[in-house]
């Protein structure tokens, strides 16, 4: 009986700190968790900065928060924190061959916050994939595609490559090729392209449309067409002129050519 007694009495601490260590960690899991949201909107509410600071922030006080949770957690167990230093400082070259490559991430999360090359809710290609910033954290970029997929990039990643910004500036220019007959009239077939471009409103005046004959292809002469618009009507802009400038040319008698083939056979 004593005996049971003394087994239960060495186990009693141990399960009273594993239970004190649950209650931490849902502590500070619940704490990081809400003091982060409330920076991350005391930022983003902010007129002067960036949505993109605030989702950064954020993510470091969220994980400043569970580090510190896990450092108390393991002194409940005895492990203080100066020896937890002095077991990190033995074995820093493993830690940091291991972890190179979060620590990489950081380093460039910080530098993309620094240089801001892409902003939430910009449009952008980063080394040949496309989508919206949703998110920029420490460690991550999230990105979301068209047809809503998500995309998850390592900070490294994404600093160490070709950044296109498709949402930087708040103009863009609308590229189009038209292809008409060798026998139509260009001069005519420039005037509809024209028409079509200045009768919408999305089109800039200045600069203003410019198309001129830029190619004298096997089947076909072509136009190339530039249109300045404001960068949120660029997708619609672009459909609404393939359809339009079509129906324009059927209606002025401006055919677009098929490409042709010729079969020769020989006599014998």
């Amino acid at each position: 009986m004593e005996s049971a007694i003394d087994q239960v009495s060495v186990y009693t601490p141990l399960i009273i700190n594993a239970v004190k260590a649950i209650i931490v960690l849902v502590i500070g899991w619940f704490l990081a968790g809400f003091l982060s949201s409330i920076v991350k909107s005391r930022i983003v509410a902010h007129p002067r900065i960036d949505d993109t600071i605030g989702s950064f922030a954020a993510s470091i006080v969220r994980w400043l928060i569970l580090l510190i949770t896990v450092i108390a957690v393991l002194q409940l167990f005895g492990i203080q924190a100066t020896s937890l230093v002095a077991v990190l400082g033995a074995g820093t070259l493993a830690i940091g061959l291991a972890l190179q490559g979060t620590l990489s991430d950081i380093a460039a999360g910080v530098m993309l916050i620094i240089f801001r090359p892409y902003k939430m809710g910009q449009y952008v290609d980063i080394g040949g994939t496309s989508g919206t910033v949703k998110d920029l954290n420490i460690f991550v970029t999230e990105l979301v595609t068209p047809d809503n997929v998500q995309i998850i990039m390592p900070n490294g990643k994404a600093w160490g490559t070709v950044i296109t910004n498709f949402s930087a500036h708040s103009t863009r220019r609308l590229d189009l090729t038209f292809g008409i007959d060798y026998g139509d009239d260009i001069d005519k077939a420039v005037q509809i392209i024209l028409d079509v471009a200045n009768t919408d409103e999305r089109v800039h005046k200045d600069p203003e449309p410019w198309v001129r004959l830029t190619n004298l292809g096997d089947s076909s002469v072509d136009l190339g067409v530039r249109l300045w618009c404001d960068a949120g009507n660029y997708w619609e802009l672009k459909f609404h002129m393939l359809k339009s400038v079509k129906e324009a040319f059927d209606a002025g008698g401006i055919s677009i050519p098929y490409p042709h083939s010729v079969e020769i056979q020989k006599a014998g």
